[in-house]
């Protein structure tokens, strides 16, 4: 028989080992922890190459795949088909038309949907025309708080322009990305707030005079606020960290879908993507390749 010494220690041994216990499966829990993308792809729209929301978003969900810890998944038709993928996902891409269709504006409950996903620190970025809100209403304030920035009907330009984009911030988003030109529908007078506070420029470049004088894809403009800042830069992508500790992105860019094949353009998108989901970027950013059949796979039937 053990003596009352004894039996102590061997309980306090036994409650030392379930404690230890205990915090190996939370560590190993915490290491398996999986975040969660999802992307909203818009309906078709636009000529064929254009504006190809499925296939973009599919083409990038591809390019993640080998992404450890990372689980994607691809939303057609506008919007979420179950609004429970909202409720547990870490961070949302809308690749859509924008403007008074805009997905997250389509509806009320649509825009409450996503309201929510943000007040709980989730991250959210728009693609292309998805950084335009509504042409009345509060929607461009409340894109400045969600994501940073809103492209505005009428202060806003969507010229098509070669951009050259020679420098870059010191940012996750921006790892390993070269300088590089691109002609794409590259918007720019986002409205930001003022002084950009809080916003961080990702993509800059100096549209040419010719570019400021238009035309410009709707309205052909020009716009004779656009016309006075000719030399001046243009920020094209930005991000946010907001207060309630989610991320927002911003990127004009993706009008054409041929340009998913340049490695630069691709490359920030999906740095962006890992930012906003509060996951670590690689030190040379996220290598990916695309093929031809890559390229041709998920086109919209137009």
């Amino acid at each position: 028989m053990w003596g009352m010494t004894a039996m102590k220690t061997w309980r306090k041994f036994l409650g030392v080992v379930g404690m230890t216990m205990a915090l190996g499966c939370g560590i190993h829990a915490e290491e398996a922890a999986v975040k969660r993308l999802v992307m909203i792809a818009g309906n078709p729209s636009h000529p064929a190459g254009m504006h190809e929301f499925n296939a973009g978003c599919e083409l990038l969900k591809k390019c993640l795949s080998g992404v450890k810890g990372l689980e994607v998944e691809v939303h057609d038709k506008h919007w979420v088909h179950d609004e429970k993928a909202l409720e547990t996902a870490d961070a949302v891409v809308i690749y859509a038309d924008g403007g008074n269709g805009h997905p997250a504006l389509s509806s009320p409950e649509h825009r409450a949907a996503i309201q929510k996903l943000v007040d709980r620190g989730a991250g959210l970025m728009m693609m292309h025309y998805a950084v335009q809100c509504a042409d009345e209403g509060d929607s461009g304030d409340v894109f400045r708080e969600w994501i940073g920035g809103a492209y505005e009907a009428g202060f806003s330009c969507n010229p098509i322009w070669e951009a050259d984009y020679g420098k870059f911030p010191k940012h996750p988003i921006a790892s390993g990305i070269k300088p590089f030109k691109i002609a794409d529908e590259w918007y720019f007078s986002i409205r930001f707030p003022e002084g950009m506070k809080g916003v961080t420029s990702l993509l800059v470049s100096k549209p040419s005079d010719a570019t400021r004088d238009g035309p410009y894809v709707y309205p052909a403009g020009p716009y004779p606020h656009i016309q006075a800042k000719k030399g001046e830069e243009e920020t094209m992508m930005w991000c946010k960290e907001r207060a309630d500790g989610g991320r927002g992105v911003g990127f004009t860019g993706g009008h054409f879908h041929k340009n998913w094949a340049d490695d630069n353009f691709r490359k920030i998108t999906l740095n962006a993507m890992l930012w906003i989901c509060k996951m670590d970027v690689p030190e040379g950013g996220v290598e990916s390749s695309v093929t031809a059949e890559d390229m041709a796979a998920n086109l919209d039937k137009k």
